[in-house]
């Protein structure tokens, strides 16, 4: 049987309590970005977000069908049901131009541009 004793408690405890604020950091860091999908495009067609930092995208999918956000240069891809809003996690990105699109739709085409 093992014994917590109060000075292995209250390491155990410390290193908890600092890993805490890191994930928190690191979660607040994120930019969020608002897109939605109308009428087979996006709106807006290009946003903006700083470099090394993630991204969290929110897109709302209004139209009738569904659509697949999908980014070769960002790695993502991830299917929004018709009427409803999909997220998707990006990690933090250099400075560039990183193209996205609608895979059911490859004239829906819009660009993140990270400065």
């Amino acid at each position: 049987m093992y014994v917590w004793t109060t000075p292995r408690k209250l390491a155990l405890a410390a290193l908890c309590t600092a890993t805490l604020p890191l994930s928190t950091a690191s979660a607040q860091q994120a930019t969020e970005i608002q897109i939605s999908y109308s009428n087979g495009q996006f709106q807006p067609h290009e946003v903006r977000a700083p470099a090394d930092k993630p991204v969290v995208f929110r897109i709302r999918n209004l139209d009738g069908k569904a659509m697949e956000f999908e980014s070769t240069s960002l790695r993502v891809e991830k299917v929004v049901t018709a009427k409803s809003q999909g997220v998707i996690n990006v990690r933090a990105l250099k400075a560039g131009r990183y193209e996205f699109y609608d895979d059911f739709n490859e004239k829906a085409r819009g660009t993140l541009v990270v400065e």
